[in-house]
């Protein structure tokens, strides 16, 4: 499971999120993006000490800044099953000027 795939299904359901500073913030996720950027709906931000709250209609997270997101159990179950190779190809090695094209180089020289 892919951390992206992840938050794209988590759309729409409650997250906790939890900063690097040390706030958390547990909302409905509206969107995320590739750079795990999220924008949350109906919020309590909990400052790092845990004694003050405050209640927010959206806010947007920079994706730097996130230490974790906790996930509902059921967003996980839902996750799709992904594949993937490291060329991106889907396990096709074919391509248009990568190399020698698996032609063997002779090793004597003289």
């Amino acid at each position: 499971m892919l951390p992206l795939s992840l938050l794209k299904t988590s759309s729409g359901h409650d997250l906790l999120v939890e900063l690097k500073n040390g706030q958390t913030y547990n909302g409905k996720l509206v969107n995320c993006d590739s750079w795990m950027n999220i924008n949350l709906r109906d919020v309590i931000c909990t400052s790092r000490e845990g004694d003050r709250f405050w209640k927010i209609s959206e806010c947007y997270i920079r994706g730097n800044t996130i230490k974790y997101i906790c996930v509902p159990r059921e967003v996980m179950d839902k996750v799709p099953e992904e594949t993937f190779s490291r060329d991106g190809e889907g396990g096709s090695r074919g391509g248009r000027g990568r190399g020698r094209g698996g032609k063997t180089r002779s090793s004597s020289r003289g």
